[in-house]
C-alpha cells in the first residue's frame, strides 16, 4: 500500500546487467499465473487496492489501453500470484519501453493487495519476474519506475539489484529528482541509498 504520509518523489530504479537475481519462492497455498483474456477486471482490481488508481474502471481503461493492444505478448509477460482460492492477489508485468533508438525491459505496475502484504510475496512476485525478464529479453539493464510512497517496496527492489538510478533519463522516463528521492528515503529508513 502506498505510504502518503511521507513526501511525494518519484524516480528511476536501475538493475546492471549480470546482477545476481536471488530467489524467493511462495509461501505454501499461493500459486504464480499468467495473464488469461479476461484478468485484466483482477489487474484492475489489485492496483485499484493499492491506491495506484482512485477507482478500477480507471485501470481498467489504463490496462486495456496500454496492454491490450499487445495481445501475445501481454499473456507471457503478466504475472500474477493466486491464493489458495484461486483468488488473484498481485501483480506485476515484465514489460519494456521503447524510445526510437532502443526498447529497454522494464519491471512495470508491481503490487500485492494490502490483506496479502508482509507475508512474503512481494519478494517472490519479484523474484520471478526478474527471471522471467532474464528468460524473454536477456540478462541485460532493467529498470523500473517507483515513488517516494513505495520505500517498503523499493527496499525488495534493493534485494535484487535495482539502485536508485543515476541516469537524468531511462528509455525516455526522466529521473530528476534522485537526490529528493535518496533524501526522503534515508530519512525514513536511514539506509544507505546508492
Amino acid at each position: 500500500m502506498l505510504d502518503k504520509s511521507v513526501p511525494y518523489v518519484s524516480f528511476l530504479m536501475l538493475r546492471k546487467k549480470d546482477t545476481p537475481a536471488p530467489v524467493y519462492n511462495l509461501p505454501d497455498g499461493f500459486r504464480f499465473s499468467l495473464y488469461k483474456p479476461g484478468d485484466e477486471a483482477a489487474w484492475a482490481s489489485i492496483e485499484t487496492s493499492v491506491l495506484e488508481f482512485d477507482k478500477e474502471s480507471d485501470a481498467l481503461d489504463y490496462f486495456k489501453k496500454e496492454f491490450l493492444p499487445h495481445g501475445a505478448d501481454i499473456e507471457k509477460r503478466c504475472l500474477f500470484i493466486e491464493n489458495a482460492k484461486g483468488e488473484k492477489i498481485a501483480t506485476t508485468t515484465a514489460w519494456w519501453c521503447c524510445t526510437d533508438k532502443r526498447c529497454m525491459p522494464r519491471v512495470h505496475w508491481v503490487a500485492v493487495k494490502p490483506e496479502y502484504q508482509g507475508l512474503g510475496l512481494g519478494k517472490a512476485i519479484i523474484s520471478k519476474i526478474t527471471q522471467m525478464m532474464i528468460n524473454l529479453d536477456g540478462d541485460g539493464d532493467f529498470f523500473l519506475s517507483t515513488q517516494t510512497w513505495s520505500h517498503r517496496a523499493v527496499k525488495i527492489y534493493e534485494k535484487f539489484g535495482y539502485a536508485v538510478a543515476s541516469e537524468k533519463k531511462i528509455c525516455g522516463d526522466k529521473n530528476d529528482n534522485r537526490e529528493k528521492a535518496i533524501a526522503v528515503l534515508e530519512g525514513i529508513s536511514n539506509s544507505l541509498y546508492i
